[in-house]
């Protein structure tokens, strides 16, 4: 087959994701050569590519659906929203601009180029590109100058199937009123809606769709149900999770996060949901951090910042108190900078330099160049189990002392420990089964806690969860229609202009 499609959304967080996850991973089983886009996504959970390009997690966990290598073409713009209401604008996996939001509707005329000519690209090598949309397709106020929604749409001469969450309700006023809203001619490239997160009996809702279909002239392509635990890598504060599930007849191990504000890969933490036996919090209460087994101060895209409000918070003062008690305490990227001695940040923050909370012997400078990275190693301290992961951040962090917490395949240190307190910039690291377990016991034997590790294996969950959401458009969606639908794309005359 050849052809192309643009899913879309009422809202943020309808499903549009998850919907091309599963478009992309049912093409895939089928024997078709199928790569995901997103044009412009706006998240601070990103990925590496092993071409050393930053774009979103959910662009990533779609490649790997579609069984293909992810690459920076899948995302040409990425939003990482940053200190003082500023956003650093990456182009093509690189750093492009720091711009404020008024700033940034003026680039885009001159990005359009480079989002359509990213997605001409992959629609040659590949047989079809599942597009996904940012936000709503109706935010008229966006429209002019829209490069990811109705805009992409017309350039691009791609059709539209708008998903919709009934779990929300107000399903049949959200699909009816986006359409409503858009422009005649923008209206003309919608095909057909698809319902998701149905729970309970489809007879019901068969006549408000018929109804809506008779109304609109567009078909309903199909129900998906309500299936949770399947869904993507989040990419921001609001797809948070929390676990609490305990081994039978074993202990528990608590382990809090410290919820910053601009908090970034949190993904970070998504190995420590699905094992037994481990109960994860995110949190801001200082007695929570200081009572837990273990202690993770995550990524941030504002450390300096994020740090101040750790603070104010009384934080800082239940991070030191654990380290004279020799409670496991973990620092992720700019976790790792904050329990330093010093940050010089002349590039991200608003505010040149800052004390660390002086928990580890390290510091940090932030230089403009950023380091996107996929290194590998082993950790010495937890059993020499192998460790892989990835780099995404400005600061360059120097130890000055304690012992590096990895070693690079090329022999180099990375990291630090002092007593109990761990830091890395490698993000991903708890993905790695043999080195989560080796940390966790350690955490349990430091407590004096009868936990146990398991035998999860993260990287067949995900694998699981993809196939899953391949079996739910395989068995759920009018796959005819869908292909017909995709087939019918075409090439907009005198693309490369607003429309």
């Amino acid at each position: 087959m050849s052809g192309a499609l643009l899913v879309c959304g009422t809202h943020s967080d309808a499903g549009k994701s998850v919907v091309v996850a599963g478009i992309c991973r049912w093409l895939a089983r089928e024997g078709v050569r199928v790569a995901p886009f997103k044009a412009q996504n706006m998240a601070l959970n990103s990925f590496v590519t092993r071409e050393g390009a930053e774009i979103g997690r959910a662009q990533a966990a779609q490649a790997a659906a579609a069984r293909v290598e992810p690459e920076a073409a899948m995302n040409p713009v990425l939003l990482k929203p940053s200190a003082g209401e500023r956003t650093q604008v990456v182009v093509l996996g690189r750093p492009y601009a720091t711009a404020s939001a008024a700033s940034y509707q003026d680039m885009k005329p001159e990005l359009l180029p480079v989002v359509l000519g990213a997605l001409e690209g992959l629609r040659r090598r590949f047989e079809a590109v599942v597009c996904e949309g940012a936000g709503s397709p109706a935010e008229i106020n966006l429209r002019e100058s829209d490069l990811a929604n109705m805009g992409l749409a017309r350039a691009a001469g791609l059709p539209v199937v708008l998903v919709g969450d009934i779990d929300r309700g107000g399903l049949f006023a959200s699909l009816y009123g986006t359409l409503a809203l858009l422009s005649p001619r923008d209206r003309e490239l919608v095909r057909g809606f698809v319902v998701n997160k149905f729970r309970g009996d489809a007879a019901i809702l068969a006549p408000g769709l018929a109804e809506l279909s008779r109304r609109t002239g567009r078909p309903f392509l199909g129900t998906l149900p309500f299936a949770p635990g399947i869904g993507l890598d989040g990419e921001d504060s609001l797809a948070l999770r929390e676990a609490g599930e305990g081994a039978p007849g074993g202990d528990v191990l608590r382990v809090a996060v410290v919820r910053l504000g601009r908090m970034s890969n949190f993904t970070d933490l998504d190995p420590l949901l699905f094992e037994p036996g481990v109960a994860v919090r995110f949190t801001r209460s200082a007695a929570e951090v200081l009572d837990a087994d273990l202690a993770v101060v995550p990524g941030t895209k504002a450390t300096v910042e994020d740090l101040g409000g750790l603070r104010a918070a009384g934080l800082d003062r239940a991070l030191a108190a654990r380290a004279r008690r020799g409670l496991p305490t973990l620092g992720l990227c700019g976790g790792y900078q904050m329990l330093g001695r010093r940050i010089l940040d002349g590039v991200e923050g608003e505010v040149p330099e800052a004390e660390g909370l002086g928990l580890l012997p390290v510091e940090t400078v932030f230089e403009p160049e950023k380091v996107l990275a996929r290194p590998s190693g082993r950790a010495p301290l937890f059993g020499d189990e192998e460790v892989s992961g990835y780099e995404i951040h400005h600061g360059r962090t120097a130890r000055l002392g304690g012992e590096p917490l990895f070693v690079t395949r090329e022999g180099g240190g990375e990291g630090c420990r002092v007593g109990a307190v761990l830091g890395t910039s490698w993000h991903g690291v708890l993905e790695c089964d043999g080195f989560r377990r080796a940390l966790l016991g350690w955490v349990a034997g430091v407590r004096g806690l009868g936990w146990e590790p398991g035998d999860l294996s993260f990287a067949a969950l995900r694998e699981e969860r993809l196939e899953r959401l391949g079996d739910l458009v395989a068995e759920h969606l009018d796959r005819d229609a869908l292909l017909g639908i995709m087939e019918g794309a075409g090439r907009r005359e005198g693309a490369g202009a607003l429309p």
